[in-house]
């Protein structure tokens, strides 16, 4: 894995930015949570902490709710792309 792959992953970022990155609410980001579309670190004391890598699945999955994509439908895409 290269350097900048491993940077992408690190779970650094806390709800706040990744609001104001995204221009997406933090209830908006926990139902995406909540629905299994996207899984955020967590701090020791229990704060969701997200990647660049989670900021780039968070637009691309706005994008597709956008354009009518439901989000069992996502998920089973996301899936499909994990295997």
């Amino acid at each position: 894995m290269a350097m900048s792959e491993k940077f992408k992953d690190k779970k650094v970022i806390m709800i706040g930015t990744v609001c104001e990155l995204t221009g997406l609410s933090a209830r908006k980001i926990r139902y995406y949570e909540e629905r299994g579309l996207l899984f955020p670190g967590r701090s020791s004391a229990g704060n969701r902490k997200y990647s660049f890598s989670d900021i780039e699945a968070l637009m691309e999955i706005a994008n597709q709710l956008e354009d009518g994509t439901k989000t069992n439908e996502i998920k089973k895409e996301l899936k499909r792309k994990n295997m």
